[in-house]
């Protein structure tokens, strides 16, 4: 079935959640750790390998530590898929040279970062709006057949797959040697990096759009039941939940102790990432399904009220 569908048999409106994949799920530019930089785990502790992944890091602060052109000079390079009427639905990941990137048309491609030249592709049985994430010599993404793919990163050849009760479009997490991936069938599932066995999994009240943020020994997840969930990254027991008035398709970002989200009900709510306990919200005018980035001590998120926020 393709995402499509799944919205039609939801009746849900169409235009909120292609928004939500696209701000929540895989809407940034994931960019490679420059020299090898180390993120961290799950824990918040020791070092772990570079990793590539949405909104930069496990956290989802947003925050790349490479810099971008300040002039536009040139392009370097562009890539079409062999599906004329097909784009893009996912967001980039580059790691090692190479460029990761998930296509309407169900394949993940990966691209050689300098030239744009194909180096592999993989193909899947669904649309891929999930954005790949790459660790540890393996690249991880989720497909609307409701599979996360492990696929080995110089190669394209298949590792191991995990079947879901639905489609996949939220984006991996890698933390800890584990991998953090919600599904449409309401679950967020928690798997071994290197094998793909389940850990375990939580039920949320509805689809899990919204892509998990990794943070202190923690996993921070919205749905579209309302609620943000925190629960324990090793175990899956549940610390807390916080209820909004609509969905949440926004993905949380983790900083400085707090927790930041967004919801359809057009607030940004922050709260204490330990306890759940708000500390304040920020009102608009529209839905907030975009996820926040946090820098230098403010927040900057959108909404569908045309406007991009920065509070503090």
């Amino acid at each position: 079935m393709t995402f499509i569908s799944h919205l039609r048999s939801r009746t849900v409106t169409l235009w909120v959640l292609l928004v939500a994949l696209i701000l929540s799920g895989c809407g940034a530019l994931i960019r490679e750790m420059p020299g090898g930089a180390p993120t961290q785990e799950a824990s918040g502790g020791a070092p772990t390998q570079e990793a590539s992944m949405f909104r930069a890091n496990p956290a989802r602060t947003g925050v790349f530590p490479s810099d971008g052109p300040t002039t536009l000079s040139e392009l370097v390079w562009k890539f079409k898929t062999d599906v004329r009427s097909v784009g893009f639905g996912s967001s980039p990941a580059v790691a090692g040279g190479v460029v990761y990137v998930g296509s309407l048309d169900n394949w993940l491609y990966a691209l050689d970062a300098e030239t744009g030249q194909e180096k592999w592709r993989f193909k899947t049985d669904g649309e891929v709006y999930s954005s790949p994430a790459v660790a540890g010599g393996m690249v991880y993404v989720g497909s609307g057949d409701g599979r996360l793919y492990a696929l080995d990163a110089r190669t394209g050849q298949e590792k191991w797959t995990f079947q879901t009760d639905d489609g996949v479009y939220s984006s991996p997490a890698v933390a800890g040697g584990m991998i953090y991936i919600g599904s449409f069938d309401g679950r967020l599932y928690a798997l071994d990096a290197r094998t793909g066995q389940e850990k375990w999994s939580f039920k949320t009240g509805s689809r899990v759009v919204s892509s998990p943020a990794v943070a202190g020994g923690m996993v921070y997840v919205g749905s579209g039941d309302g609620r943000l969930y925190a629960l324990d990254a090793r175990t899956g027991q549940e610390k807390w939940r916080f209820k909004t008035d609509d969905d949440v398709y926004s993905s949380p970002a983790v900083a400085g102790g707090m927790v930041y989200v967004g919801s359809g009900d057009g607030r940004l709510y922050a709260l204490d990432a330990r306890t759940g306990q708000e500390k304040w919200r920020f009102k608009t005018d529209g839905a907030i399904v975009s996820s926040p980035a946090v820098a230098g001590g403010v927040v900057y998120f959108a909404s569908t009220d045309g406007y991009l926020y920065a509070v503090r």
